[in-house]
């Protein structure tokens, strides 16, 4: 598969990818939706549908849309290192993108929400009162545990994509396997997302943050850059350890 062939299946898959899952996030969490306040089991099953969706609008690239995948079909030696810059700078841009149209889709529900005497007090807070729609922030703040939580969930996510979710060519989700992945993220958030929010994706998080941190939003508040790396490290390290561990056991 050519290059631009992984740019423009990974770009519009992660795209779809997050702006259902961001979408469901502001749906829940912005006033004057018709979801505001549906609660986290709509979030759960919100994501679960954004990765099917995703996944199967990415078929033709393997429908990575998560660094943690790339990176871990990588060291199973399913793909090329080589095209391993491709897929993460296209999943990054997709991730940009979905979080963009986010914003265009509830433009109004943002500012109704932002505009509120209540944002406008906190307007100063870091992470700001729409963080959530954007980029994931922990229950209780200690950085470790944070990280050592998104390790375990992504372990999870990866392990059983490289049992039951490859392709016959290993180079990423089958059709059934991006069903299969769409149950084990509803799974995943239903159990393990609590503590802080479930990024399990490095892009989910940093693009929407990037795109936080640029949108003009009205009393947005900070992008809570201290946190950043927890989400784009924890991911990958846990991917790492799901594709060491399939190596030594059925490599």
């Amino acid at each position: 598969m050519s290059s631009s062939d992984i740019f423009a299946s990974e770009v519009t898959g992660t795209m779809v990818l997050i702006l259902l899952g961001g979408g469901v996030c502001a749906a829940v969490n912005l006033k004057r939706s018709k979801a505001f306040e549906a609660g986290w089991v709509a979030v759960a099953f919100g994501w679960g549908f954004a990765v099917l969706t995703g996944a199967y609008i990415a078929q033709p690239s393997g429908a990575h849309l998560n660094p943690a995948v790339t990176l871990a079909l990588a060291i199973k030696g399913d793909i090329s290192w080589g095209d391993v810059p491709v897929y993460m700078g296209s999943e990054l841009l997709g991730a940009m993108l979905g979080a963009v149209l986010v914003w265009l889709a509830y433009y109004s529900q943002f500012q109704v929400t932002l505009r509120d005497p209540e944002a406008a007090e906190m307007k100063n807070a870091n992470p700001g009162p729409v963080h959530g729609v954007f980029f994931t922030s922990p229950e209780v703040r200690h950085p470790f545990l944070n990280f050592l939580t998104e390790v375990i969930a992504t372990f999870v996510l990866i392990f059983a994509i490289l049992t039951q979710g490859l392709s016959a060519n290993g180079k990423g989700l089958s059709t059934l396997g991006a069903l299969i992945t769409a149950l084990v993220v509803v799974g995943i958030g239903l159990s393990l997302g609590g503590p802080t929010g479930y990024a399990i994706n490095p892009v989910r998080d940093l693009g929407p943050r990037i795109v936080h941190a640029l949108l003009p939003l009205p009393n947005k508040g900070g992008s809570d850059w201290a946190y950043a790396w927890v989400p784009v490290v924890g991911p990958l390290a846990g991917a790492a350890i799901a594709a060491g561990l399939y190596n030594l056991a059925w490599g």
